[in-house]
């Protein structure tokens, strides 16, 4: 009997069908499950159900009669309808809930994960070399650029700089209602797409399975020739101009000169040493300016890669922290995405664009959504779950040191030295997002007080104790007592509690 190889909706690469040598086992027969249940647990966003099934059902067609895919209740289900008890192997998936799943079963071997650039055992090695101190990106980001030869010139980095962040923090073009650059790449859909539709609204018809967001045309790659066209695109167009304006925001532009490439790689559609690959080669070639690229390559085999392995080093129990003690539920306009109920044109803005496509880029992700998390004090499990759910790239493995860690603080400081959230100063300063706001930037208090701003100091009042002994946030404490209004600015952050801003 041929082997069967299981393939889960994330590992729907060449690189998860091909042998170590890079071959695909001839006799192979390939398994692919849609889990009902998988929809039962969470409310997904619409364009993220719809991503998923698209791209599974485009990948079965591609593997043609060397593929089984099977819609079941539970995966458990699909495995007993198609092979039995008989043998099955499978890479290591992406989650803990899915690793548990198949360890539980007698019939799987597992194999090592792919679609990342360095193993568990090098995380593993690299981890007890730091001896006890605090796992940074950074020395991580060093670690792989080294290992495999990315941007180095001989033993140095290109440019003499490990990280060129300082270079790509320009506020948007003044002025600028999107930026100069060639719009991204969009496939189109097809028949495929057109059934996932149709059982989406059977789902939600008859299934008692409800969605979040707005459905509409597909905007991300669902097969490997379209990623791949999405990678030549930004290469060539987009890249160019990412560095510079990597962290900046446009009301009318919501994906600048980012990638689009996120829930690609997340999918298995493309492996990151590709995409690192392609853009160290246009650096070199003379085609974009070393901060663009130095930041692409970052984002992918510094950042994606330290979240992957930080996800299963800290644990199951880092869902579960909660250094800050936040406690209060998501409010209903936050979890329905209903940005027609807010006032502060950034938080509308960018709920809107996650409402409209499942997705925006990571400086809303981080300094719009999380921020405003952060300061009123919701419960990190819940938004961590909100970014999962919501986001076209959101997987457990992704958010959950994102949210927990990035975002919300919520362990402590074991992997980032503060926490992220700032006032209306910032968003202000890196945005159009400020003109045509009912609310001012610069008020701390009054009608016309900023949230952002009443929240950061609310923030700080709130959780000083903690934050004064933290050298980073020594002089925002200290700010505090130069606040004549700080009593009022409390107050008038509680008397908001969850209602939209």
């Amino acid at each position: 009997m041929s082997p069967v190889h299981w393939l889960f909706g994330d590992q729907l690469g060449p690189h998860f069908t091909a042998t170590d040598g890079g071959a695909t086992p001839p006799a192979t027969r390939w398994l692919l499950i849609e889990s009902r249940a998988v929809f039962r647990r969470r409310r997904f966003h619409r364009a993220k159900a719809h991503l998923v099934l698209s791209a599974m059902r485009h990948r079965a067609a591609e593997l043609g009669d060397r593929a089984r895919h099977v819609s079941a209740e539970t995966y458990r289900e699909g495995l007993a309808r198609t092979v039995g008890a008989g043998p099955v192997s499978v890479h290591h998936p992406t989650s803990r809930a899915a690793l548990a799943l198949v360890d539980s079963l007698p019939q799987v071997t597992v194999h090592p994960a792919r679609g990342f650039l360095t193993g568990h055992r090098e995380f593993a090695d690299w981890a007890a070399r730091q001896k006890g101190r605090r796992l940074l990106q950074e020395n991580f980001y060093e670690h792989t650029r080294r290992t495999h030869d990315i941007l180095m010139e001989g033993d140095r980095p290109a440019g003499g700089r490990w990280n060129l962040d300082h270079d790509n923090r320009e506020p948007p073009p003044r002025g600028a209602d999107a930026l100069d650059v060639e719009r991204p790449y969009r496939p189109g859909e097809d028949e495929i797409d057109e059934e996932v539709r149709r059982d989406l609204d059977r789902w939600e018809r008859e299934e008692g399975i409800s969605f979040a967001g707005r459905d509409g045309p597909r905007l991300f790659p669902a097969t490997r020739q379209e990623a791949l066209a999405a990678l030549d695109h930004f290469v060539t167009h987009r890249l160019p101009t990412f560095g510079a304006y990597e962290d900046a925001m446009l009301a009318g532009d919501p994906v600048m000169s980012h990638s689009l490439l996120s829930s690609s790689l997340n999918l298995g559609l493309l492996d990151p040493w590709e995409c690192v690959s392609r853009a160290e080669e246009a650096w070199r070639a003379g085609h974009v300016p070393l901060n663009s690229a130095e930041g692409f390559v970052r984002q992918v085999c510094g950042w994606r890669e330290y979240v992957w392995h930080l996800y299963w080093h800290f644990g199951e129990d880092y869902r579960h922290r909660n250094a800050l003690r936040h406690t209060a539920p998501l409010p209903d306009w936050f979890a329905e995405l209903d940005a027609d109920a807010v006032g502060a044109r950034c938080l509308s803005t960018v709920l809107a664009q996650v409402r409209d496509t499942g997705w925006t880029h990571h400086i809303p992700r981080l300094m719009v959504l999380g921020s405003h998390a952060l300061q009123r004090g919701w419960d990190p499990g819940a938004v961590t779950d909100w970014f999962h759910r919501c986001f076209v790239d959101g997987y457990d493995w992704v958010m959950l040191p994102n949210v927990v860690g990035m975002s919300q603080y919520a362990d402590g400081g074991l992997m980032t030295t503060k926490p992220y959230t700032s006032g209306g100063a910032y968003i202000h300063r890196m945005s159009d997002l400020c003109g045509g706001c009912r609310y001012r930037p610069g008020d701390r208090s009054g009608a016309r007080a900023c949230p952002y701003t009443v929240g950061y100091w609310a923030f700080l009042r709130r959780h000083r104790a903690r934050l004064e002994g933290n050298p980073r946030m020594t002089r925002a404490v200290r700010g505090l007592d130069r606040l004549g209004d700080a009593d009022q600015v409390a107050r008038q952050h509680r008397d908001a509690g969850d209602a939209p801003p």
